[in-house]
């Protein structure tokens, strides 16, 4: 999996490219945790992820939280089928803001 962070202003976009599994999930986990403190607002484009894991979704329930905490928004950007399935499957895609 690759991840590349994005930080303009208060927003930070980590764009993702692979299977995000219990593998992966914890690098994505880094790469959120390691945004400046003023990233308030922050996104997940998944784009290029045909696979998410329950640990995946934990790292999007989590990075909804920082958000929350930081007074800010989170949202996931352009998930394909496969993975908007897990979401609508999970519930998720009733609580994350999902940009199709």
């Amino acid at each position: 999996m690759e991840i590349s962070t994005n930080v303009e202003q208060t927003r930070a976009t980590f764009v993702v490219e692979g299977k995000l599994t219990v593998q992966t999930a914890p690098d994505l986990e880094a790469a959120i945790d390691a945004a400046p403190a003023e990233a308030c607002d922050l996104a997940i484009d998944l784009t290029g992820v045909d696979y998410v894991s329950s640990a995946g979704l934990r790292v999007f329930v989590a990075a909804q939280k920082l958000a929350m905490r930081r007074g800010g928004t989170f949202c996931l950007l352009h998930p394909r089928e496969d993975v908007m399935e897990v979401l609508e499957m999970t519930g998720l895609s009733e609580v994350l803001d999902i940009e199709r």
